[in-house]
């Protein structure tokens, strides 16, 4: 199977469950200059191309210009840094997560002059910025949501609640 590559790209896919109620809420990694995504997928452990939840869904484009340094090695060795501090942390799914394994990475790198990344600034900027990587993709994120909300709404309108 062929993979697909998000060169300068944080990547987004939704968790089974916990995104289908909350469909905002899922799970990030970082890519590397040729587009290899390192992601925090679990206590101890950050995975190379095979995301903790499946493929991404959502990916956004970020401007290597943006680094400071000299754009692809810095862009490389921070994400390589990053990961490599978290593969000695325990996972911790509101604080110390994906989102801030992803941000440590750009803190890093100092990406648009700024060391306040942050998992809910990720989430915003995701949210606003991500592009869905094919219609499937748009509906793997969405769909669950949408019948669970149309489930729950005429279980509520039967019921007369």
């Amino acid at each position: 199977m062929k993979k697909s590559r998000y060169p300068y790209c944080i990547v987004w896919t939704p968790i089974p469950i916990l995104s289908w109620v909350l469909p905002l809420i899922g799970h990030m990694g970082i890519c590397t200059s040729s587009g290899i995504i390192r992601d925090f997928a679990g206590s101890y452990f950050v995975s190379e191309d095979n995301m903790g939840f499946g493929r991404p869904t959502k990916y956004w484009l970020l401007d290597v210009d943006k680094v400071c340094g000299s754009g692809a090695s810095t862009w490389d060795k921070a994400v390589y840094d990053a990961s490599e501090e978290y593969k000695c942390r325990p996972h911790n799914l509101c604080c110390d997560n994906c989102h801030s394994h992803v941000a440590m990475a750009l803190n890093l790198m100092r990406y648009d002059n700024s060391s306040s990344w942050n998992m809910v600034k990720l989430c915003l900027l995701c949210l606003t910025h991500g592009k869905y990587v094919s219609c499937a993709a748009f509906l793997k994120t969405w769909l669950p949501f949408l019948m669970l909300t149309g489930i729950i709404t005429t279980f509520a309108l039967t019921l007369n609640l």
